[in-house]
């Protein structure tokens, strides 16, 4: 009762948060609407285009680079869980073939 509440509470708390975060990003983008050129220095590329875009898009651009650098640095974890997981898989296999079956064994505990 009292760990539902908590997570109705959490869950709640996630939503505010995601809506303040919404709003802010749309008053962003209202207050920001200037049209700007950027150029890419040594390439002849001139993109023209609202200055809340070109922010958002690099503030995309930055998190999806984050996510991928912890993706990459979660590859040893990642790799020992799966090992893990096969030996787990091994050992039960191994278990299950020493021990008797299961009516075999009812029938040695009967009295």
């Amino acid at each position: 009762m009292i760990a539902d509440r908590k997570v109705r509470a959490l869950r709640t708390f996630r939503w505010v948060l995601i809506g303040l975060v919404a709003l802010a990003l749309v008053i962003f983008a209202v207050d920001n609407r200037q049209i700007v050129t950027v150029s890419l220095w040594p390439l002849p590329v001139e993109i023209t285009m609202g200055l809340y875009l070109i922010v958002l898009l690099i503030l995309l651009a930055g998190f999806l680079l984050g996510e991928l650098v912890a993706w990459m640095n979660g590859h040893r974890w990642r790799r020992q869980a799966r090992l893990k997981a096969k030996r787990i898989e091994e050992l039960e296999r191994e278990l299950a073939a020493q021990s008797p079956p299961k009516e075999a064994a009812r029938e040695l505990t009967r009295p």
